[in-house]
């Protein structure tokens, strides 16, 4: 079992070492961990986010433990040597098309939602959203038009194929789940998001278990803040995903606790946690490490196949929240060693 770390920029060296500390913890045979330099601190020590060397070791791995990537100092770089082209390459160079984010409130921490707390308790869900196609992947660029505006533009397509690998995923999360599937798109005016809703219909017929429905991107976000636990699995494509997300997981409460997975075809998988890199707290020692130890908690159930470990990891974290232990997220003053300190504690 090889994990590529790529710990990133800011605080994402700090969080990744408590996981990998509690990954260590665990003692499982033929473990092996492998570091390698993504993001602005790649760029600076070999001159790109994501240098050869870096793809050579994911590639060599069976899973990629992963930070977070940021850095002001090269936010003036061209596009394609900033730190965020280093988890855009890396989805594109591995095929890693399906991005699975769960968003659940533990219990009590309600009251940190900004919903209201018999709202936000009922919150439990799984955003699938696909991460290589979309308008992020398509052609774009900046032309001016006759009379001498600029015009910015971005193409967004799908091809069915791409959408049909996303249903599956999708579908098949929601049958170990509750049978509920809400595809999320925008049909109403979008050519794309037709072919999407096409789709998802042919393939529902293969799980003629799971509940498929269908709501407009615009009521989606509207009634996640409403009421999210009507849903289960959502599935939607790049843009929309990304937005859904991460509204999803501030009606939560907290970054610091909710993780990710980017999967493929196969077992491979990215897994991280949802926050960035944070360079105002980096080096502090204040950042929450959880969402960090939950995404390596996701590694070991997706790639590795370890259901009990992961399951181990994540009653541990569950423990720690309910006896009190905080970061500054959630109004607390554990620092990020003594929340990992806590974690293996319990585990």
């Amino acid at each position: 079992m090889k994990i590529a770390v790529f710990a990133g920029d800011g605080i994402g060296p700090e969080v990744t070492h408590e996981a990998v500390r509690v990954l260590q913890a665990l003692d499982l045979p033929g473990l092996e961990l492998a570091e390698a330099d993504v993001g602005g601190v790649a760029y600076k020590r070999h001159g790109h986010p994501l240098p050869p060397e870096t793809l050579a070791v994911a590639r060599a791995s069976d899973a990629i433990l992963f930070g977070a990537v940021g850095d002001p100092d090269c936010d003036n770089l061209e596009r394609h040597l900033r730190p965020e082209q280093a988890i855009l390459g890396l989805r594109k160079e591995l095929g890693l098309f399906a991005n699975l984010r769960p968003a659940k409130v533990f219990g009590g921490l309600e009251d940190f939602s900004a919903l209201r707390p018999e709202v936000a308790g009922a919150i439990d869900l799984l955003i699938v959203r696909e991460l290589n196609g979309d308008v992020y992947f398509g052609e774009k660029g900046i032309r001016t038009l006759p009379d001498g505006r600029r015009q910015g533009w971005d193409m967004m397509s799908y091809a069915e194929d791409e959408v049909r690998r996303i249903a599956h995923v999708a579908f098949r999360a929601a049958m170990t789940r509750g049978n509920r599937l809400c595809s999320v798109d925008k049909a109403n005016v979008l050519e794309t998001s037709q072919v999407w809703r096409d789709v998802m219909i042919e393939v529902a017929r293969e799980y003629p278990a799971v509940e498929l429905t269908h709501m407009y991107v615009d009521n989606a976000a509207m009634q996640l803040v409403r009421s999210p636990g009507q849903f289960d699995v959502v599935v939607t494509g790049n843009l929309f995903g990304d937005i859904l997300s991460d509204q999803a997981s501030m009606c939560v409460g907290s970054i610091g606790l909710l993780a990710s997975a980017s999967l493929g075809e196969g077992t491979f998988g990215l897994y991280e946690p949802i926050h960035g890199s944070a360079p105002d707290i980096a080096g502090k020692g204040l950042a929450n490490p959880m969402a960090t130890i939950l995404s390596a908690a996701m590694l070991l159930r997706h790639s590795l196949g370890l259901e009990a470990e992961a399951a181990r990891i994540e009653a541990a974290v569950a423990k720690a929240l309910a006896d009190g232990i905080r970061g500054g997220d959630l109004g607390g003053s554990h620092g990020t060693a003594a929340i990992g300190d806590a974690v293996l504690e319990r585990l």
